[in-house]
């Protein structure tokens, strides 16, 4: 790995520590159009998100509330910051590709370049164990703007 590989790879280490840290939209969204919850039984991790989309299809404000461990953490707050302002379309075609990217090194190529930060989360596949855990709140994403009402799992 070369250096410049390599300070890549510390920048995003350092966000996901970050995001796990300061998680940021933490807490109930008041007013939310969409919910779901998102369960790992492996681990415990437990995540509830809330969305608020708007009349013409756009996510407007997104939060979640929860506990996990640091790399769930991170990926939903990681993920509100990524979906706030998409179309709904584009949220899940956003989860897809994300949860995606973790199992198969898909790459990102067909994401917007604001998206950039959720390449933060590759480092998740050198540890198979973990993948659950960075996965599960784009599951919980997929299900609330699909209306689902089952929680979503990583299982």
């Amino acid at each position: 790995m070369n250096d410049a590989a390599r300070d890549m790879q510390d920048l995003y280490r350092e966000l996901v520590i970050d995001h796990s840290r300061n998680p940021r939209h933490f807490g109930r969204l008041e007013n939310a159009t969409h919910t779901a919850d998102g369960i790992n039984p492996l681990c415990g991790d437990k995540l509830r998100l809330y969305f608020r989309v708007g009349a013409g299809g756009r996510i407007e404000s997104s939060s979640f509330e929860g506990s996990g461990c640091a790399i769930s953490i991170a990926s939903a707050s990681l993920l509100t910051e990524a979906v706030t302002g998409l179309e709904v379309d584009d949220a899940k075609h956003c989860s897809s590709t994300v949860t995606s990217r973790l199992t198969t090194a898909m790459p990102y190529a067909d994401l917007d370049a604001r998206l950039e930060n959720l390449k933060a989360l590759d480092g998740v596949r050198a540890y198979p164990s973990r993948v659950k855990c960075a996965t599960l709140a784009w599951h919980a994403l997929h299900a609330a703007l699909s209306n689902d009402m089952k929680p979503a799992t990583t299982e």
